[in-house]
């Protein structure tokens, strides 16, 4: 239950990387720029998400709560990263 909430999370925030990637195609040169590099911070967030996920998935009993303490900080980090990244490039 808790691996696959985490996973709809990550597939979410993989979909607002798309659309940023779209307003980024449309943007000027400047914006287009800024958005490319929120984009590459995010995606890097997310693959280390996936990463976490995944030795969730391959933890033991004994070390399920060890790594769940990690996930929990770095999903802290990934939400906040895209809710920033989001409101800068709403238009």
């Amino acid at each position: 239950m808790y691996q696959q909430k985490k996973q709809a999370e990550l597939d979410e925030w993989k979909a607002e990387v798309e659309k940023l990637k779209a307003k980024a195609s449309g943007a000027s040169a400047e914006a287009q720029q800024k958005l490319n590099e929120q984009i590459e911070a995010l995606e890097s967030k997310i693959e280390k998400g996936t990463a976490k996920l995944a030795e969730l998935a391959d933890a033991g009993e004994d070390a399920w709560e060890s790594v769940k303490n990690g996930i929990e900080s770095a999903w802290g980090s990934l939400k906040s990263a895209v809710s920033d990244a989001m409101s800068k490039f709403k238009s």
